[in-house]
């Protein structure tokens, strides 16, 4: 059962901010590969995105995976709605749909090729 505190701030982070990335360490520093490989596709996407470690409050570590009902990290949301992890942005990205859910949304980007 998530902790009703956490669960608004986990809601008021992903209401406020167009896109959001729930993930283990920092853009600049992730403490997992599948981490490192989100923030590798959306800053090749050229997409502003909030980073929050959930390695530095267990409460939010463990808070996001019920919020979502997904029991892994990195987690993905857009415009307040929940995308995935890093597999899911990566197979979205290849096919197109990632760009098209962000063009549909309002999100600027721009418009790279992510291998």
């Amino acid at each position: 059962m998530i902790n009703p505190a956490v669960a608004e701030r986990i809601h008021s982070e992903v209401s406020s901010n167009d896109v959001v990335l729930y993930m283990k360490g920092s853009p600049i520093f992730p403490q997992c590969g599948f981490s490192a490989q989100a923030v590798q596709i959306l800053s090749m996407l050229g997409v502003n995105f909030k980073s929050i470690d959930v390695l530095v409050d267990p409460s939010l570590h463990q808070g996001i995976k019920d919020f979502s009902t997904w029991p892994t990290l990195p987690q993905l949301y857009v415009k307040g709605e929940f995308i995935g992890g890093s597999d899911i942005m990566r197979e979205m990205v290849q096919s197109g749909d990632f760009q098209r859910m962000l063009v549909a949304k309002g999100v600027p980007f721009e418009n790279r090729v992510v291998e």
